[in-house]
């Protein structure tokens, strides 16, 4: 299983920001919060968003610091990761009313 040590998560954050750790079973991936061109590209690349694997691989991809790559390699792996990816790419909720 691939380990990290607070010295890495020190450096990690300040080059990427706020980061998440994501265990599927025996395996670990560190990857950033994905920003706005994060979540285009994924979108683009993704039949703007209707095939909803690939977009959880692309923003997979887009969004990785470091870990085992059987996250992203084995389809096993990877879709046990697919729920966090979805949680990964949540936002602010936003209200509007008439004035």
């Amino acid at each position: 299983m691939f380990e990290y040590t607070k010295e890495q998560l020190s450096k990690w954050k300040e080059k990427h920001g706020m980061l998440f750790e994501i265990k599927v079973e025996d395996k670990l991936a560190i990857v950033r919060k994905p920003g706005r061109k994060d979540l285009s590209f994924a979108t683009a690349g993704s039949s703007q968003g209707k095939d909803a694997l690939k977009f959880a691989e692309i923003l997979l991809r887009q969004c990785w610091v470091d870990g085992d790559k059987e996250i992203m390699d084995d389809d096993e792996y990877f879709l046990g990761a697919v729920p966090t990816l979805e949680a990964l790419a949540e936002t602010k909720k936003a209200e509007i009313k008439k004035l």
